[in-house]
């Protein structure tokens, strides 16, 4: 796989000087066995009067500004060089017990795996269970991993992906009334399902490479949720450990899924938010740009650098 290049530029504009409040971004790429950051600098202005990292409880890296001067543009831009490696379907070996459901995870895992089995989401009406067990065979064992693949699947053929500039995420059960939504929509929704059948969900958000849209390459992957972050889930699963899930492509494994942020629930994974004082009619809007592009192959990676830059 080439060496993945993200840019990231969100900018807030309003009508008259407004000064800002403290503002946390989730845009570093996790690093791990199948993806390793090499270059990550993030160029904010106005120029804050304090930055820092931390790691929050997930583990995720948070960026923190604080802000001393007035401004009519506020724009964060994030550049990150990461080396990708493709983890694909088949390449998963669960453990003998967890190859069909129901399992049980073992006495020392549950303890750490229990929050991530809850429920989060009402579903009185018990329509989400429902639509999650119509995946369950009815002649003999199901298999774990052709439940999760079939179920990504499905999202991808039955329902319509609408982008929504408006911020929030359905619930689940009004995904399934609708047939429609977001990455995250699809990507709350498939969490909630695979809950519902015991298993361990978390909610990723990060970016997405299609080669479709890619010059640099002459493959015909063409990806949705492109032009912005994105979304999907990952499920544990015994033996293969965390595994990636993206509904709204019907992506098994984490080819072209650069992974940002994992959480519990969607709103421990906002990739930017923040504060501003001034009136109500002052903000003009925001503009969210997002592109992923590949190196050519053969170019040799510049060596890594052990912490990202901060350069407003």
């Amino acid at each position: 796989m080439p060496i993945l290049t993200v840019r990231h530029v969100t900018t807030y504009r309003y009508r008259q000087p407004v000064s800002f409040g403290e503002h946390r971004m989730m845009l570093r790429p996790r690093d791990g066995h199948d993806q390793h950051l090499l270059e990550a600098r993030i160029d904010i202005t106005p120029k804050p009067a304090a930055f820092w990292w931390l790691h929050d409880v997930f583990g995720n890296s948070v960026g923190v500004a604080c802000f001393a001067t007035r401004a009519r543009e506020l724009r964060f831009e994030s550049t990150m060089r990461l080396d990708h490696n493709p983890v694909e379907e088949l390449d998963f070996r669960l453990e003998d017990h967890a190859r069909s459901l129901p399992f049980s995870y073992s006495a020392e895992e549950m303890p750490d795996l229990a929050r991530s089995i809850e429920r989060h989401h009402a579903d009185p009406e018990r329509v989400v269970d429902r639509w999650a067990r119509s995946f369950l065979r009815k002649d003999g064992p199901t298999g774990t991993l052709d439940l999760l693949t079939e179920m990504t699947r499905a999202v991808k053929r039955d329902f319509s992906y609408i982008p929504r500039v408006m911020r929030g995420i359905q619930e689940p059960t009004r995904t399934l009334e609708l047939g429609s939504g977001t990455c995250r929509d699809f990507a709350l929704l498939m969490m909630e399902a695979v809950r519902s059948l015991g298993l361990a969900a978390r909610f990723v958000s990060g970016y997405i490479y299609s080669p479709g849209h890619d010059a640099a390459l002459s493959e015909e992957r063409v990806h949705l949720g492109g032009g912005s972050t994105h979304a999907w889930v990952r499920a544990y699963l015994p033996g293969a450990g965390w595994v990636e899930f993206d509904p709204t492509n019907g992506i098994v494994g984490n080819r072209d899924l650069i992974r940002v942020a994992v959480s519990r629930d969607p709103a421990q994974a906002v990739p930017l938010h923040g504060a501003w004082k001034g009136f109500p009619d002052d903000a003009l809007g925001m503009e969210v740009s997002v592109t992923v592009t590949a190196e050519p192959e053969g170019r040799t990676a510049r060596p890594p650098r052990l912490a990202a830059l901060m350069r407003p």
